[in-house]
């Protein structure tokens, strides 16, 4: 399979990130790991998934290693 653009396929990846953090934050466990950076005042909450924006790298490296190897 041979793709035209490298960059079609990062921001698919990107998507799929997206999607998967937003996901996984909503699991109990997954939502509250340690390392991730929470914020809140009265009317304003920022969560930056740290941890889980790490576990998801590792694994998609994995993945990305095991099916595109040559």
């Amino acid at each position: 399979m041979k793709i035209e653009s490298p960059f079609i396929l990062i921001g698919f990846f990107l998507i799929i990130t997206g999607i998967l953090t937003i996901l996984f934050s909503k699991i109990p466990l997954l939502g509250k790991l340690p390392g991730n950076i929470v914020f809140e005042r009265k009317k304003f909450i920022f969560f930056f998934p740290f941890t889980l924006s790490i576990l998801i790298s590792i694994i998609l490296t994995l993945i990305l290693n095991l099916v595109l190897r040559k």
